[in-house]
């Protein structure tokens, strides 16, 4: 499905910033501010979307001075004087406030943008998709403020560029310690056993790591919600997963726990998990118990790690079957940073494929949240051209 020669950009730098992707629209002057994690920003005007150059993690003074200096340099560059600004929903990205301060300093229209649908929407640009069409997109990345105030992260939508629908998502979990949980995959998965009904047996990798004396603790922030905001998202089932499997408990890095997970697959296993769906809620109940019974029976890992990617590619199968049978929607857009996942990614287009659907991936930005500000940038276009 996808062949030795095809782009999949993980990071836009230096040769491909700032060459800009051309649409077949006349845009006015757009700025998009993007995200807080690999963050860029994106400049319109007529049929060109300038993208800047990776920026990162917009976490410290230091990269919004950069930030802020980029956006500077790409306007006296290229000429912009924005007329529209876009900004993500999350109100603690210091993207969205530069951009709601900006609107206010300059008295210009300002947008605020979903998160998912920004992913989804980028994937249509930059595929030259009409704005008059509609496709299913399937959003899985690690975090995205969602339009209810819980975070959102396994999304399946059917979306325009003007609008969207939540039509199917991963069960809402509580997320223990909120960000801070992302650098601990143990307090998810933690979680994650509570919610499937599991036991915190002594046995099982992630309550073995976990001290004794912070479980009880755990168990109150989890049940009474405290500093616990619930989380539909795939990223956190990747390192739920992979700790509960005993791949990691800690991570040093982003994504670390879902990559090791990733790499140890078995090519030769065929098996996979159920995944339950109830009233458009994706239940991973059976799917963790099933887990934790193959790793009570012995099973190896690089086993479980492909019997649960299976699962994920079978389950977009499935859900975009029954959104095509009830929209006549034949085409799917792949967005988010999970799809950095090479091998969920290739079986999910196999299987997508092979069923007649018409799949789009990236291939001009990053499917991670590098690519998002391209998506709020015709976001606004098409919302203030309707």
């Amino acid at each position: 499905p996808i062949k030795g020669d095809t782009l999949f950009p993980i990071r836009r730098s230096r040769g491909y910033a700032p060459f800009p992707l051309r649409t077949d629209w006349e845009m006015p002057q757009i700025l998009a501010g993007g995200a807080a994690l690999k963050n860029t920003f994106c400049l319109t005007k007529g049929q060109y979307a300038f993208i800047s150059h990776h920026i990162g993690d917009l976490d410290n003074y230091e990269t919004l001075t950069a930030y802020q200096e980029g956006i500077g340099h790409f306007q006296r560059l290229f000429r912009v004087a924005p007329e529209l600004l876009a900004y993500d929903l999350h109100p603690d990205y210091l993207s969205t406030r530069y951009i709601i301060q900006r609107a206010e300093q300059e008295n210009l229209p300002a947008l605020g943008i979903q998160h998912h649908h920004a992913h989804i929407a980028a994937c249509m640009a930059e595929n030259a998709i009409p704005a008059e069409e509609q496709v299913i997109g399937i959003s899985f990345d690690g975090t995205g403020f969602g339009t209810d105030g819980t975070i959102w992260g396994g999304e399946f939508l059917l979306s325009s560029y003007t609008q969207f629908e939540r039509s199917y998502y991963l069960k809402p979990i509580p997320l223990p310690g909120g960000d801070a949980a992302t650098k601990k995959p143990w307090r998810y998965a933690l979680s994650m056993l509570h919610a499937a009904g599991i036991p915190w047996e002594a046995s099982l990798p992630p309550v073995k790591f976990a001290q004794t004396n912070s479980l009880p603790i755990l168990e109150q922030q989890i049940t009474k919600g405290i500093n616990a905001p619930l989380t539909s998202s795939m990223g956190r089932l990747f390192d739920a997963v992979a700790a509960i499997a005993g791949v990691r408990q800690r991570v040093s890095y982003e994504a670390q726990a879902a990559i090791e997970l990733e790499a140890m697959v078995d090519p030769d296993e065929r098996g996979r998990y159920t995944l339950e769906v109830i009233n458009a809620v994706i239940d991973p109940t059976r799917m963790i118990q099933q887990i934790v019974e193959d790793i009570m029976q012995g099973i190896p890992t690089p086993n479980i790690a492909a019997k649960f990617h299976h699962a994920l590619a079978y389950l977009c199968l499935e859900v975009s079957r029954e959104m095509r049978s009830r929209s006549g929607i034949n085409q799917v857009a792949l967005s988010g940073g999970v799809w950095q996942n090479m091998v969920l990614l290739t079986e999910t287009i196999g299987l997508l494929q092979k069923d007649n659907f018409d799949v789009l991936i990236h291939s001009q930005v990053p499917p991670n949240d590098g690519g998002l500000s391209l998506g709020q940038a015709v976001i606004t276009y098409h919302t203030n051209n309707q």
